[in-house]
């Protein structure tokens, strides 16, 4: 693969993963795997339909959907903070990256409109859902298709889309993440609409910090889709936070900056000491 000195890289890999977990019998497993597939079909075959539904209808069976999605691997959502609510106008959402799921986890809470690697486009299942849900596919090794991007981006959003993306560009462990990059913002400044962060973190049922759902290093999708699928008690923790108006940034440095600033404040907080000395010197 063709890179450039800009290309987003991330430290985290198989290191970070060997901290414990409970786990499911083999046999737990295997039926989660078959009922995510038998779920990919159901939403293919689903999606169509509801678009001869109003929008609210619509949106509340793409929402329970994906919300069979996720049980289907054992994973329990938790929404914390505000509510993302039917608004009418455009909004930018900007989160943190550490799966796979995070996609299927914000369509599950307010379907809309994401963001994503084009590579995104051919994995199985995710890739699926992903097109379904109209992703907008960014070529992250050509940085002349970025403006391109930038102005679809905006035309949606001024148009009333909700649109998430990924502003560190690629997957951490969790514990640890990455800048936020200011270019897409641009957008959300353009499309004179405001910018709401977004915390996502994973943890166990009894609470401790898990990076087993983490995207990492050179694994493949099965794999980290058969590694969620082994969790007992796997719970995704989304943390909707403040908007950012319109004009409170003076441009999208200091957007990507503020938002960056309000995820970090959710995702470092009430970790367990040993936790986080072990994760982050696995990051290290």
């Amino acid at each position: 693969m063709s890179t450039h000195a800009w290309f987003p890289t991330s430290p985290c890999g198989p290191g970070c993963l060997h901290t414990p977990a409970p786990t499911v019998p083999k046999s737990v497993c295997v039926r989660r795997l078959v009922a995510a597939g038998l779920m990919v079909l159901v939403i293919m075959l689903v999606a169509p339909v509801t678009m001869a539904l109003g929008r609210r209808a619509r949106l509340a069976v793409i929402r329970v959907l994906f919300r069979m999605m996720l049980a289907a691997f054992g994973v329990r959502i938790e929404v914390c903070g505000e509510k993302l609510v039917e608004s009418g106008r455009g909004q930018l959402i900007a989160i943190n990256h550490v799966s796979w799921l995070d996609i299927v986890g914000m369509s599950a809470v307010r379907p809309m409109r994401s963001v994503a690697k084009k590579e995104i486009g051919q994995w199985p299942i995710v890739g699926r859902l992903a097109t379904v849900a109209g992703t907008v596919y960014i070529d992250r090794e050509h940085l002349r298709t970025l403006p391109d991007t930038v102005a679809e981006m905006a035309d949606e959003l001024r148009e009333g889309a909700v649109i998430n993306f990924c502003p560190e560009g690629t997957t951490w462990c969790g514990l640890a993440g990455g800048r936020f990059r200011p270019a897409l913002f641009q957008s959300a400044i353009d499309g004179g609409v405001p910018v709401r962060p977004v915390a996502i973190r994973y943890r166990l049922a009894e609470g401790t910090i898990t990076t087993w759902p983490a995207f990492v290093g050179d694994e493949t999708f099965l794999d980290a889709a058969r590694r969620v699928a082994r969790l007992r008690g796997l719970v995704m923790e989304v943390h909707v936070l403040p908007e950012i108006a319109p004009g409170k940034a003076a441009d999208r440095f200091e957007l990507a900056a503020m938002c960056q600033a309000a995820a970090r404040k959710v995702l470092d907080r009430d970790l367990d000491p040993d936790t986080e000395h072990a994760l982050r010197h696995a990051v290290a």
